[in-house]
């Protein structure tokens, strides 16, 4: 069977378990239509880009489905009809990744990472932490 990912993005305003809940019956009907839900990652509720519909954020859910074009076809008419679901996204892939997906290995780096304009504000910019080149600050300190 063809591999899927689906994102989909509710309306802020519905809680987490409602989130949840909506996940399960998308789930299910992938289930009724013959496909396999292989992974299912909730990512939170995130800013939005632009305002949709009047929400200025969303909760983001990833599917990662292994499912024939009939049933993808079906989940995208009922999200498509459901007025929780702000917008979604279905892209077929070659493979599925395991493990965790990209947005979630960012949540767990936990390491502080700082911005790029944190670190120049620091003092450590493009050049490595050199705020000009040697010969530059050699000749400006002999010309003073």
């Amino acid at each position: 069977m063809p591999l899927y990912e689906n994102v989909f993005i509710a309306r802020q305003d519905i809680s987490s378990a409602q989130v949840d809940a909506l996940a399960d019956s998308f789930t299910q009907l992938v289930v009724d239509n013959g496909g396999e839900v292989k992974k299912r990652e909730y990512w939170g509720l995130r800013n939005l880009a632009y305002r949709m519909r009047k929400n200025r954020k969303g909760h983001y859910v990833l599917l990662n489905l292994s499912a024939s074009p009939t049933a993808v076809a079906e989940l995208e008419r009922t999200m498509r009809i459901n007025e929780d679901v702000v917008r979604y996204l279905t892209v077929r892939v070659p493979a599925l990744e395991e493990g965790p997906s990209v947005v979630m290995q960012g949540r767990g780096r936990g390491d502080g990472g700082q911005r790029r304009g944190d670190r120049e504000r620091a003092g450590e910019g493009r050049d490595g932490g050199m705020d000009r080149p040697a010969e530059r600050a050699d000749s400006e300190a002999t010309e003073a």
